[in-house]
């Protein structure tokens, strides 16, 4: 059998190298037109931060490796530049010398991955304007800054790399601005938790520039469409990738309306003997049904570990991906896995959520970072359809516990039942996850009535808004319109209160105004309680008034 795989990084590789383990005799030819395979292209921004200081650390295989352990024969600098699947031949370019041949095939695989999005802007062909894709962007960057003595960035795009190479370019010591068409950085995530995101990438120093979107750039600026100019002596790119198939538009294989590949579950195309997988393929959203690109390095892994298996003769499905994903920004961690409100809403699938604020650790313990947890989930039977996290430490922990909860169809009261390690210096008695297991329930149960954050500019006039914190914690803050009645004071007051309206409720987060739902509502009165609380609430006021 001999089989050609297009593409040498993290599926093309993968895929390589567990089909030798699976066929000892199989001819195997990976052709990558980069000049690299199988790199860290997740570590690229720590690269340029100095993080990682060692170019050769980003190279997890060479060429002649691969040889030596797996004896694949791996070509780089090879440009597949067309598919002819009647013949089962490719055809390659030799990106050095310019010249071109035919490699046949009984298999072949296609690996190409993605490209960076370069939009229609004025300038952005001028010499200080990048990309971040491999390692020779890498490389370029981090010669532009050395030669050119660069003191300021621009950060167009506040996705994922974005906001690393941010993050590692001001701890290099460059001035950074961040500017992001969206209303919010990191769209894995939804505006309400982007919220302290924002606050702290703003409290690190960075400018921040939501709802903006670059219609020019000169050699020491970039003007928004709405004139504003931000002084920049380097420009990163970073406003999303799109599959890099346009080598397959005559090729019989069919791609979706973004150029993605169309592959079954058993990641095979619309052309026999020819699979796909990694950023370049549409997959299965396991909460929308739904098929989406989810450009991640550990879907791309074990898709290539079941192409490989279905090369050999077996019937290995990809049952789909939740798109799991985790940023370090600084000290912070901000992580989620499932889908967010607004594709919720986009695939009309019911749902209720509650945010809850727990320690890292135990709370006598030293040193304990709170973290905010947003939780999605079903009102019929309490399914879990996504969390999102924003904290520090520990975060990485309950992320995972949480997305293997997403992905094997737990509920609510699971997490309730979750047996989950605990010691002072790690977590507490009632771990985070627990928490937001107790919470949901008490909500899905009907014990515990929830408004939003949203809800409270369209409160009725005849509401009561109460606030039960203590005095020194209202008159530090609270909300406009909202009276004070501390929890410990609320049964002393019931008679001042009345029976035929509503009373809404808010504490610091959530937990005082639960307890003092629980009085009211066995007292004959009419709640509800702010899910998130006063510091939900103070997190939006910041961010809409851009203060640190």
């Amino acid at each position: 059998m001999k089989v050609l795989i297009v593409g040498g990084v993290a599926g093309g590789a993968s895929t390589a190298a567990r089909l030798r383990r699976n066929d000892e005799n199989a001819e195997i030819i990976m052709l990558e037109k980069g000049d690299y395979v199988s790199f860290a292209n997740c570590g690229l921004p720590y690269y340029v931060g100095k993080v990682i200081k060692s170019k050769e650390a980003l190279l997890l295989q060479t060429p002649e490796s691969f040889y030596n352990r797996f004896h694949i024969d791996v070509r780089v600098r090879s440009e597949v530049f067309s598919v002819n699947y009647a013949k089962k031949t490719v055809s390659v370019r030799n990106c050095e010398t310019g010249e071109s041949y035919i490699e046949s095939y009984d298999k072949l695989v296609l690996s190409p991955g993605a490209k960076p999005i370069i939009p229609k802007i004025k300038g952005m062909d001028l010499k200080h304007v990048f990309t971040l894709r491999n390692i020779p962007d890498a490389f370029a960057i981090e010669e532009f800054i050395i030669h050119n003595k660069t003191k300021s960035c621009a950060v167009i795009g506040g996705g994922f790399i974005g906001l690393e190479m941010a993050e590692n370019l001001k701890s290099s010591g460059l001035e950074v601005s961040v500017i992001e068409a969206g209303s919010h950085v990191m769209p894995s995530i939804d505006t309400d938790m982007a919220y302290d995101v924002q606050n702290y990438i703003r409290s690190k120093g960075i400018k921040l520039y939501l709802n903006s979107r670059a219609q020019e750039i000169t050699n020491s600026s970039v003007i928004f469409e709405n004139g504003i100019e931000v002084a920049a002596d380097m420009i990163i790119m970073s406003i999303g990738i799109t599959p890099d198939t346009e080598f397959l538009k005559d090729s019989h294989i069919l791609l979706g309306e973004r150029g993605e590949i169309l592959v079954n579950d058993y990641m095979e195309t619309s052309v026999n003997d020819i699979f796909a997988l990694g950023d370049a393929v549409s997959i299965k959203n396991i909460i929308s049904g739904q098929r989406v690109l989810i450009p991640l390095a550990s879907p791309a892994n074990k898709q290539g570990r079941i192409v490989a298996d279905n090369l050999c003769g077996k019937n290995q499905k990809y049952n789909g991906s939740q798109g799991t994903s985790i940023i370090k920004l600084f000290e912070m961690t901000v992580a989620s896995t499932g889908e967010k409100e607004e594709s919720l809403i986009r695939n009309n699938i019911p749902y209720k959520k509650v945010f809850t604020y727990s320690s890292s650790h135990a709370g006598y313990y030293p040193d304990g970072k709170m973290m905010s947890l947003k939780l999605l989930f079903s009102p019929l039977d309490g399914k879990i359809l996504a969390v999102q996290i924003v904290g520090y430490d520990g975060v990485d922990k309950r992320i995972d516990v949480l997305a293997n909860a997403v992905r094997f169809g737990l509920t609510v009261y699971d997490l309730q039942e979750m047996e989950l390690a605990y010691a002072p210096p790690f977590s507490s008695a009632k771990d985070p996850v627990n928490m937001l297991g107790y919470v949901a329930s008490n909500v899905l149960d009907g014990k515990m009535k929830v408004f939003y954050l949203e809800d409270i500019s369209s409160l009725p006039k005849e509401a009561i808004l109460i606030d039960v914190r203590t005095v020194e914690e209202f008159e530090n803050g609270h909300i406009n319109g909202a009276v004070n009645i501390p929890l410990d004071s609320l049964r002393s007051c019931l008679n001042a209160l009345d029976k035929n309206k509503v009373i809404y409720l808010t504490c610091q987060i959530g937990l005082r105004g639960y307890i003092a739902q629980r009085i009211l509502d066995q007292k004959g009165y009419s709640s509800f309680n702010l899910s998130g609380g006063y510091r939900l609430y103070r997190a939006a006021e910041i961010n809409k008034a851009g203060l640190l």
